[in-house]
């Protein structure tokens, strides 16, 4: 009995700790696009710098709503399922705009797209992982 209730805590804490890390890495990475839009449309040569404060605000309001979702106890799979696709939207959306030059972007900016997006899959790939585990 204890054996299963530690194995069943540890599945939960990797589902935890992924959606926390992914928390931290949203709220950042938005806290970022917001104060430093300027500079950064200009890095990834984008016209205006809108859109980046438009994607922070939004990042900076999922980042701890990924932290209110890994603090569940249980943990909402509903919730874990809608922050993997809303991940796999995010790279599919990145794919899409490093492949059709919709945006003009540098290339240093085409790789910062690039490297984000693969930075998210993997949140999306893990926290798939960690939710499949804890069904087990």
């Amino acid at each position: 009995m204890i054996a299963q209730t530690t194995t069943q805590r540890t599945k939960s804490s990797l589902l935890s700790r992924v959606l926390q890390a992914n928390g931290l890495f949203s709220g950042l990475s938005g806290i970022v696009l917001t104060f430093a839009a300027g500079p950064l449309a200009a890095f990834l040569g984008l016209n205006s710098p809108m859109i980046l404060v438009d994607i922070g605000i939004a990042l900076i309001l999922y980042g701890p709503a990924l932290f209110y979702v890994a603090a569940q106890t249980p943990i909402n799979r509903k919730l874990v399922m809608t922050a993997i696709i809303l991940d796999v939207v995010w790279v599919i959306g990145s794919i899409d705009l490093l492949v059709t030059d919709w945006v003009p972007l540098t290339t240093t900016g085409w790789w910062a797209v690039a490297i984000v997006a693969d930075i998210v899959a993997v949140f999306a790939i893990v926290q798939f992982y960690a939710l499949r585990r804890q069904s087990e």
